[in-house]
């Protein structure tokens, strides 16, 4: 299955500052009032927002809670949370609910919120842009940098480890599981003998001459060869799929009766594990699924912020 993921849009919904002008930290939220809408938040309750970044989500949920609420939210990025600490505190007021940021990873849910507890749960997955504009933190190949691609800075593992230390066949099916590149072999073998490789630039340029002579068809000509390469590598290194069942399996455990769980993914796999849990969690009584199909970004959205245009939305309610 073909990713809906590129360059422009890798997983990232969150704009860094200046990008939008709401005089603070400039941000553009994803399906924003789609995701608020199918939160329904309660006046007063507890709703969590499980992937931070610049707090524009928390910024609506915290708005709508009043004084008596909590908002928790959660990231592994400890720069995106002292961003949002910044402006979740310059919007504050008589109104304003109780807030706890966590710098932690969303897979730690359970640790964290006690069973039953939460009225909402919202997690916007993938790249924030903070993350992704910054050459330094080694997301992007359109910029010169190091191969480092972790979401947070204190991982143990780094890009550049699972470029230059992972054997071949490994590191190839790293490339075709997490990035559904079919050509995952022959881009391998070919990083393998280009090692080593220390930035960005340079991991694009290997996998870019490894595919030049093969013939391209027209879904693979609209992205950038080096696109799931790079996406496999950050999944890979984040753990980002295993963080997001570990999130869906905790999710039923910490909402209340009628507690909200909305998800916005951006690429097939994230996509499959969200519907595929929502499906068995109906099956078995746990949920009543609010979106038959999975909601997009409306034109006007797109035309506002592309990187819009992936997003899928799907939400259901806890029985």
């Amino acid at each position: 299955m073909a990713l809906k993921e590129d360059e422009e849009d890798f997983g990232s919904t969150k704009a860094p500052k200046g990008a939008h002008g709401d005089g603070e930290v400039g941000h553009v939220s994803v399906l924003l009032k789609e995701a608020i809408d199918f939160l329904a938040i309660r006046r007063g309750g507890t709703y969590i927002d499980a992937t931070l970044g610049l707090g524009g989500h928390s910024l609506e949920i915290a708005k709508r809670l009043g004084p008596q609420g909590h908002l928790i939210g959660f990231d592994k990025d400890t720069n995106a949370l002292e961003l949002a600490q910044q402006r979740l505190s310059r919007s504050g007021g008589d109104n304003h609910p109780k807030i706890t940021l966590l710098h932690s990873s969303y897979a730690e849910l359970p640790q964290h919120v006690p069973p039953a507890s939460a009225d909402g749960l919202l997690a916007d997955l993938g790249v924030s842009s903070l993350q992704f504009s910054d050459a330094a933190r080694g997301f992007s190949f359109q910029a010169e940098g190091p191969l480092d691609m972790r979401m947070n800075p204190e991982g143990e593992v780094t890009a550049d480890q699972v470029v230059n230390h992972m054997r071949e066949e490994d590191l190839a099916n790293v490339i075709y599981e997490f990035g559904e590149e079919r050509r995952s072999r022959r881009i391998a073998r070919a990083i393998v003998r280009a090692r080593p490789i220390r930035t960005t630039a340079h991991l694009a340029q290997v996998i870019s001459a490894a595919l030049r002579s093969m013939k391209h068809d027209r879904a693979h000509e609209k992205i950038h060869p080096a696109t799931r390469t790079f996406q496999a590598i950050r999944i890979f290194v984040n753990r980002e799929l295993d963080d997001l069942k570990a999130l869906l399996t905790a999710a039923p455990q910490v909402l209340k009766k009628g507690g909200r769980l909305v998800v916005i993914s951006f690429h097939s796999l994230e996509d499959r594990i969200v519907k595929d849990s929502l499906r068995e969690g109906r099956e078995k009584g746990v949920y009543n699924v609010l979106t038959k199909k999975p909601l997009t970004a409306a034109e006007e959205e797109i035309d506002r912020n592309p990187r819009s245009r992936s997003a899928k939305l799907r939400a259901a309610e806890r029985k």
